[in-house]
């Protein structure tokens, strides 16, 4: 029997260091395999599953679309609109439980229960949607406006033409869901923005009250509604990459 071998993963020591037990296990397996319904095809060792945990349960987008997620479900709003967050994460969240309209400058051609997709432009100067839904989400999404990684226009201001959208698109009133990269402000082109939160602040202020603010830390766990002090502002709760999350109000 030929022996056709697929690694999944690279890790070349833990490989090597693995394959005398592996053999010995394929070796036991193999003794009775003319009494198996199912033909031995390739050897596919899977060396990390053993060792992990039953999952994945840590980063930005495990924490951010799930908080969010339960935050909708529990605030019910009457229409809830989403700007480029994850189809396969934070908007299917949302789409067991209720009807979700996406935004995305991207095209989505499958037809999915509860996802009802518009492309739209959100840098658009003459988008015409003012108070047209009373719950918006951008999670992880507003980074990336004007840096051409998705198709979009190159737009060093590209975030704040999508800001101001926002803004226009959400009713006196409405919540904003709203989660970027946090730290060191810079720009790494074309991937994304990452805000510090004295820049966030500002954004934010006179347009919106905070209902909570929560974050991801670099280790990927997500720290609930932190004490907010000025030194916490300034070292952007001690994040080189965070994810900050917010429950905003419309004012």
């Amino acid at each position: 029997m030929q022996l056709r071998i697929t690694i999944k993963g690279i890790n070349l020591l833990k490989y090597v260091r693995s394959m005398p037990s592996l053999l010995r296990e394929y070796r036991e397996f193999t003794k009775n395999i003319e009494n198996n319904d199912f033909p031995l095809d390739k050897f596919y060792p899977c060396i990390e599953d053993r060792i992990q945990e039953s999952g994945t349960a840590f980063g930005h987008y495990f924490h951010q679309d799930l908080f969010v997620a339960s935050k909708i479900f529990k605030n019910n709003p009457f229409k809830h609109v989403d700007i480029g967050s994850r189809v396969d994460g934070f908007v299917s969240h949302v789409a067991s439980f209720r009807e979700i309209e996406v935004f995305d400058i991207r095209n989505l051609t499958i037809q999915i229960d509860n996802i009802v997709f518009k492309q739209v432009d959100m840098m658009d100067d003459n988008l015409s949607l003012k108070d047209y839904c009373d719950s918006i989400s951008c999670l992880h999404a507003l980074e990336h406006f004007g840096l051409g990684r998705y198709g979009d226009r190159i737009d060093y201001q590209g975030h704040l033409l999508g800001w101001k959208n926002i803004y226009k698109i959400l009713r006196k009133g409405g919540k904003f869901y709203f989660s970027v990269p946090i730290g060191k402000q810079c720009i790494e082109f074309n991937a994304h923005r990452i805000f510090s939160m004295v820049y966030l602040l500002k954004m934010i202020e006179g347009l919106y009250h905070i209902n909570s603010f929560s974050y991801v830390n670099d280790a990927g766990d997500l720290i609930k509604n932190p004490e907010i002090t000025e030194d916490t502002i300034k070292s952007n709760f001690f994040c080189n990459y965070g994810c900050g999350i917010f429950e905003l109000t419309k004012n």
